[in-house]
C-alpha cells in the first residue's frame, strides 16, 4: 500500500470525519465494526488486498481515530458521515467509474444496510460479513445488554463497558482478565463510549427486514463456517429479505476472517 495520507471531510453537524483512499477503480467504503478504526481492526488488511482493483476509502468512525464526535448521537450523523464520504469518493473516481459500494463488517455492516436503504443507487452494491443479528430467543439478551451498557456509560465507567461488550461476544473471563492487564486495554477505553454507537445501530440486534427489503442494490451477506452457528444467523437473514440477496459461506474462517479469503469473495462480487 502506498504512502497513508489522511484527510478529512466535515459532516453536516460540523464533525470533522478523517479518512484516506487508496488504489484506482470503481469506489468501495469499508465500513468497520465496534471497538475498531483504521489502524486497530480488519479494515486496513482487507484494503491492502483490494487496493489493486478499486478505489478504496478507508475511515475513522466519528468518535474512533482521527475523527471528532459531537454530541448528541444519533444514527443519522453516522448515515451524514457516510453522505459527506461519498461525495468525497465520487470526487474522487470520477463519473466513469459509477456509484460506489459499500462494505461492512460485523455492526460496521449493519451500519452499511441503513446507509443503502438511505442512499439507494447512490451506491451500487452493499456487501456485508457477519452482521451480529440474533433470532428471537435471544432478543432478551441484547436488551439486557443494551441497558447495562447505557448504565455503565451514564456512570463513566468505561472499564466496565469494554468488559460487558467482551463478554457479549463471548471472550472468557481468563482471556478478559488477561487484555485487562494488556497494553490494548487503555485504547479500547479511549473509545468505549462508541460502543453506544454501534448499538444503536443494531436497534433491537434482530434483522431490520422491512429496511432490508426496501434496499434496490444487490446484497452479498457472507459469514464463515469456523464460529459459532449463530454467527451465520444474521448473514442469512440479511440476504433471504433483500430483493437482490446472495448468501455465502466462507470456508475455515470465523468472525475474525482472513482478509485475502474474504477479499477474493468481495471482489468477485464488487467487479463490475
Amino acid at each position: 500500500m502506498s504512502d497513508t495520507v489522511t484527510t478529512a471531510v466535515r459532516s453536516a453537524d460540523g464533525t470533522d470525519i478523517a479518512y484516506e483512499l487508496h488504489g484506482d477503480g470503481p469506489g468501495v467504503i469499508l465500513i468497520d465494526g465496534a471497538m475498531c478504526f483504521r489502524d486497530s481492526g480488519p479494515m486496513r488488511p482487507l484494503c491492502t488486498q483490494l487496493d489493486e482493483d478499486f478505489t478504496v476509502l478507508l475511515y475513522d468512525r466519528r468518535g474512533r481515530g482521527r475523527s471528532g464526535d459531537t454530541e448528541p448521537y444519533s444514527v443519522d450523523r453516522e448515515l451524514e458521515d457516510l453522505d459527506a464520504l461519498l461525495d468525497a469518493l465520487l470526487d474522487s473516481t470520477g463519473t466513469t467509474c459509477g456509484a460506489p459500494a459499500l462494505v461492512g463488517i460485523s455492526s460496521g455492516g449493519a451500519l452499511a444496510l441503513r446507509a443503502a436503504a438511505r442512499f439507494g443507487t447512490r451506491i451500487r452494491a452493499v456487501a456485508v460479513y457477519e452482521p451480529p443479528f440474533m433470532p428471537e430467543p435471544l432478543a432478551t439478551d441484547a436488551r439486557e445488554y443494551s441497558a447495562a451498557l447505557a448504565n455503565a456509560l451514564a456512570d463513566g465507567d468505561r472499564d466496565a463497558a469494554v468488559e460487558l461488550f467482551l463478554r457479549r461476544v463471548g471472550m472468557p473471563g481468563h482471556a478478559l482478565a488477561g487484555i485487562r492487564q494488556s497494553p490494548a486495554w487503555s485504547g479500547m477505553t479511549a473509545i468505549a463510549p462508541t460502543l453506544a454507537h454501534d448499538d444503536a445501530v443494531l436497534g433491537d440486534s434482530r434483522v431490520p427486514s422491512e429496511l432490508v427489503a426496501s434496499i434496490s442494490v444487490p446484497v452479498l451477506a457472507l459469514a464463515g463456517d469456523a464460529g459459532p452457528d449463530l454467527m451465520q444467523h444474521g448473514a442469512r437473514e440479511v440476504a433471504e429479505c433483500a430483493r437482490g440477496g446472495e448468501f455465502d459461506v466462507l470456508e475455515g474462517q470465523g468472525h475474525d476472517a482472513d482478509a485475502g479469503v474474504l477479499a477474493a469473495r468481495l471482489r468477485e462480487f464488487l467487479r463490475p
